[in-house]
């Protein structure tokens, strides 16, 4: 269900969904982990841009950039705890597609 506020009509993710913003390196692939987490997709947005706007230009030059991901996390979750768990879900991730993948027969590429 959607509401309206200040105007905007507003879908169920501005309202009740939590974004982690996360810092990842480009250049590098680096991730520099999850710096918060918060509610709704507005103050996400808003949120990354202050991020954004308080990033040294060395940094940024360095590769360094934020970007947001829906998270099951409550907002203000810690960010050392939600980078550990955003790591733990990759992991599982990972390790799910891995053993959906097909087995290659023995002679694959010869």
């Amino acid at each position: 269900m959607s509401e309206i506020r200040n105007g905007f009509l507003l879908t169920h993710e501005d309202t009740s969904t939590a974004f982690a913003i996360i810092l990842h390196n480009v250049r590098t692939y680096r991730s520099g982990g999850v710096v918060a987490v918060v509610h709704g997709k507005r103050n996400a947005e808003s949120t990354l841009k202050d991020f954004q706007e308080g990033q040294s230009p060395s940094d940024h030059h360095a590769g360094w950039r934020y970007f947001l991901e829906k998270s099951d996390m409550a907002a203000g979750t810690d960010p050392a705890e939600a980078t550990h768990r955003s790591q733990a879900d990759i992991e599982r991730r990972e390790a799910k597609e891995s053993q959906n993948d097909p087995v290659r027969p023995s002679n694959f590429g010869k």
